[in-house]
């Protein structure tokens, strides 16, 4: 079934399942996909708050749902699960429509916070480093289900002022092994003639390498990316990243990230953890801040890995 139209709902619109009958109050709009749109909403009989998608299309919003299922299943984010209730996918449900006819919707947990870009704007540059380690770990377990991310860009990541993140739209999710369904151009592997558009683990960690060179190196990316096709290269890329100040915490990381040298997420997202952890207590020395600052940015880091351990025992 596919709608006509895809109206952005007022909050405090009411959104009753038809099936399961729970309803939902939407608070304010989180985004819009090519897919589906995204509000914040809150339990109406309860102060609970949750992302919900509605999907233009069902058997778009479906397969979405068999990948947040799939990672339910998986057992791996046990750790992370917030008062007893799922991770990924908390509900899933019809909604009718006045006009007639139904949309589709699935429920999933919300990290109160701000999108990735808005995050470093608020907090610094020095707090992307923690941003990156959970955007990482998130990433690492949709590979594990046998999923790439696909379209990874600031508006699907959602920051809380610890640092925790958490992917909010998985309408670009492709099965490994197939070709990747969405992309934004600056941040594809294939834009920059670094590789193919297949779905694997690389092309996500290319794509969060350019995510993180375009948050804190942004104008030289700009002039990079307004090049001639045949112009655009790993090399230039390299090149960027190697002159870069703000980069140069990070540099080793990123230039294997574009290279595609680092075949497990895993082990990226542990080789990057450790280089924030640095990147922080430096930073916190020079700058003469107070050592609690270090000490609770390292904390953020600290937990976000052993909740990931206790995950995978």
């Amino acid at each position: 079934m596919t709608t006509s139209s895809d109206p952005v709902l007022a909050p405090g619109t009411v959104i009753k399942g038809k099936w399961k009958r729970s309803s939902y109050v939407i608070q304010r709009l989180l985004g819009r996909g090519a897919n589906g749109t995204v509000y914040l909403v809150k339990e109406a009989q309860a102060d609970r708050q949750f992302a919900l998608k509605m999907g233009k299309n069902t058997l778009d919003l479906q397969s979405e749902i068999n990948v947040l299922t799939t990672l339910q299943s998986q057992g791996t984010q046990s750790a992370l699960q917030q008062n007893g209730h799922p991770s990924f996918l908390f509900e899933v449900d019809d909604v009718s429509l006045r006009s007639g006819g139904e949309i589709p919707f699935y429920v999933m947990r919300y990290v109160k916070g701000d999108p990735l870009h808005r995050f470093v704007a608020l907090k610094g540059a020095e707090w992307y480093g923690v941003a990156g380690t959970g955007i990482l770990n998130r990433l690492a377990d949709l590979h594990q289900a046998g999923w790439v991310f696909g379209d990874l860009k600031p508006q699907n990541i959602l920051v809380n002022a610890y640092g925790e993140a958490e992917l909010i739209d998985y309408g670009g999710v492709s099965l490994a092994g197939r070709s990747v369904k969405q992309f934004t151009e600056w941040y594809d592997r294939g834009f920059w003639n670094a590789g193919s558009r297949n779905a694997d683990s690389q092309y996500d960690l290319f794509a969060f390498a350019l995510l993180t060179i375009h948050i804190l190196e942004g104008e030289s990316l700009k002039v990079a990316a307004g090049r001639l096709p045949q112009l655009r290269n790993t090399a230039e890329l390299t090149i960027i990243i190697r002159r870069s100040r703000v980069l140069r915490p990070y540099a080793e990381w990123l230039v294997g990230a574009v290279r595609g040298e680092y075949p497990d997420t895993r082990v990226a997202a542990r080789a990057w953890s450790r280089l924030a952890s640095a990147h922080v207590r430096q930073s916190s020395v020079k700058r003469g801040n107070p050592r609690w600052l270090g000490y609770a940015f390292t904390l953020s880091l600290l937990l976000l890995a052993g909740a990931l351990w206790i995950a995978l025992r």
